[in-house]
């Protein structure tokens, strides 16, 4: 019996698969994460990785970007751990946690700060912003609710209260575009 998250990366490879071209290939997927790599990125953003995002991960961690390479969901590339690894590292020293920018609506769900510490930058649109999934969020939400992080605007809202249930919507979204 096939888990959520094997279900899951079916469907995105098969989105992404034409007549003449592999979907796995046009996702430039890369070998599922090791033991190592979560103890790593787990010691060096100071938080426990949500289950559903190791299960993903175990399959492929994520995408080697290149020109060409299919968008895993959205305008979005999957970062592997050692690229959310970079991006955290980039995002706490670019942005002081205790900055709010004046229009920005915050969910009731996210603590109202401009960058969390907690939040793993999961996947990019190459513009400098980022989907990330929150471990520290309020009373309200859920750890491993997933968030846009706009680098210069933006609001600071749940899109999914799990990655799972983020990445069923927009596998949802394109269905519905295609018919």
């Amino acid at each position: 019996m096939k888990s959520e998250a094997e279900i899951l990366w079916n469907r995105l490879i098969e989105k992404n698969s034409e007549l003449e071209v592999n979907g796995r290939e046009a996702l430039n997927l890369q070998p599922g994460a090791t033991a190592e790599e979560f103890q790593l990125i787990e010691t060096t953003l100071g938080i426990t990785l949500p289950d559903e995002m190791k299960s993903f991960y175990r399959i492929f961690n994520g995408q080697d970007w290149s020109p060409g390479v299919q968008p895993f969901v959205r305008n979005l590339t999957l970062s592997p751990i050692s690229e959310i690894i970079e991006n955290w590292k980039f995002l706490q020293k670019e942005f002081d946690p205790d900055d709010l920018l004046p229009d920005i609506e915050y969910g009731e769900e996210v603590k109202p700060t401009l960058w969390n510490k907690k939040w793993i930058p999961i996947a990019e649109n190459g513009g400098g912003d980022y989907l990330c999934v929150d471990t520290d969020p309020t009373e309200k939400g859920v750890v491993g609710q997933v968030l846009y992080f706009w680098h210069d605007w933006g609001d600071r809202t749940i899109d999914a209260k799990s990655l799972f249930e983020f990445i069923e919507t927009c596998l949802n979204e394109e269905s519905d575009a295609d018919s």
